[in-house]
């Protein structure tokens, strides 16, 4: 994503209009390990009601695939939620949902409701023995509902199997050089010889599949699933070097079998891999989560009435930049020449030019100095005091600007 010159050009300008009223449309997206996108937008706007600005906000909480996007993307478009038992990622029955939109006919499934890593206790955190097969369980329960189009939010997951529980689920068979199965994915993959998909369920080449990432990770290498995002998810070094010769093999023999490049392929580590082996043997479409959640949610025509955008998230750095929700959100805003204001639990300590050509103001929410715990824990108050000093400030420019 980037500027246009014409709206680089737009970098610096007034964050208060002339008239009385400023309708403020609020639209963050989720503060990881803190608040829901829902929670995060109230939060803003107590803040902005509590100062002296004559405002009105509209809370337009967003997802860019990332967790929660599933519910909020139900919400909007007024769909009903299923309830399935499916396997955590580690094996355990848990209860999981999805929801249904378009008069039934789309699927709208949440990798994180039965694969993901707030699934499970800090001490299980390992890729090398978490399974998506969950994932792919809901995509079955989806295709028994009737649905012929399924949209799969990718973000938050404990995996990094290249989507080969979700394929297990669905038929495919992984083979050692004996045709043995290869059970306990990923870690068994390092034994890859051949993948048979006979038994692959004959539903899914009536059904599209598109896969909301956001980033843009390849499936291997320095950047790739296993080192960037192992790591994350409790990869030991060993535990990395592993997870990335069971994806090399992965990839060679869909390579081989398929004709599809997943080693390459822009997107295609998002979710441990996921994307890329969805994509590969399901044909899936990759695509930017929040530019698909913004135009599927009307987002441009609540645009149309702001006079300034608030978005945020938990962290706002040099990663934001790689199809995060609030870049989204901020380019949205410039096209239409409306200032943006970004929010976060943290951002860059230097001035950065790159993220300063998205939002014309960028602040942290802390008080002070604390401990990441209690940081988190305090994130609505310190949204809602941030939202509200801001609203003071503005109000303050205004009495200015009418002298």
């Amino acid at each position: 994503m980037s500027l246009t010159d014409e709206q680089e050009s737009q970098a610096i300008k007034p964050l208060a209009p002339s008239f009385s009223s400023m309708h403020i449309l609020v639209a963050p997206n989720a503060f990881k390990n803190s608040l829901s996108a829902s929670d995060a937008a109230q939060a803003i706007s107590r803040g902005f009601q509590r100062s002296r600005l004559d405002c009105a906000c509209e809370c337009f909480p967003v997802g860019d695939g990332g967790d929660g996007t599933a519910t909020l993307l139900v919400e909007k478009c007024e769909g009903r939620t299923i309830a399935v038992e499916v396997q955590n990622p580690l094996g355990r029955k848990i209860s999981a949902s999805f929801g249904l939109i378009d008069e039934d006919r789309t699927a709208v499934i949440e990798m994180a409701a039965a694969s993901g890593l707030r699934l499970l206790r800090p001490e299980e955190f390992d890729p090398l023995h978490a399974t998506s097969f969950g994932t792919g369980e809901l995509i079955k329960a989806a295709l028994d509902q009737g649905a012929s189009n399924v949209v799969l939010a990718i973000g938050g997951s404990a995996t990094v199997d290249g989507g080969g529980g979700v394929l297990q689920a669905l038929g495919v068979r992984f083979l050692d050089a004996v045709g043995n199965d290869l059970l306990g994915v990923p870690a068994s993959l390092v034994d890859l010889h051949a993948v048979d998909l006979s038994g692959l369920d004959p539903r899914l080449s009536q059904c599209a599949l598109t896969v909301l990432c956001d980033v843009e990770n390849p499936l291997l290498g320095e950047q790739g699933a296993a080192q960037v995002f192992g790591p994350q998810k409790g990869a030991t070094p060993e535990a990395i070097g592993k997870l990335e010769i069971a994806l090399t093999k992965l990839s060679d023999i869909f390579r081989r079998k398929m004709g599809k490049e997943m080693a390459t392929n822009k997107r295609g580590g998002a979710a441990g891999g996921v994307a890329a082996g969805l994509h590969a043997c399901l044909n899936a479409k990759l695509v930017n989560g929040i530019e698909y959640f913004l135009d599927a949610t009307h987002f441009d025509a609540a645009l149309r009435k702001a006079d300034l955008v608030v978005t945020g998230e938990g962290s706002i750095d040099e990663q934001t930049l790689q199809g995060k929700g609030p870049v989204g959100v901020a380019l949205r805003a410039q096209a239409k020449n409306i200032p943006v204001i970004g929010l976060a639990g943290a951002v860059p300590l230097q001035p950065n030019p790159s993220l300063q050509r998205y939002f014309d103001v960028l602040l942290p929410i802390g008080a002070g100095p604390v401990e990441a715990e209690t940081a988190l824990r305090h994130t609505a108050a310190d949204l809602e005091r941030t939202a509200m000093e801001l609203g003071n400030l503005l109000a303050i420019n205004k009495m200015i600007d009418r002298g």
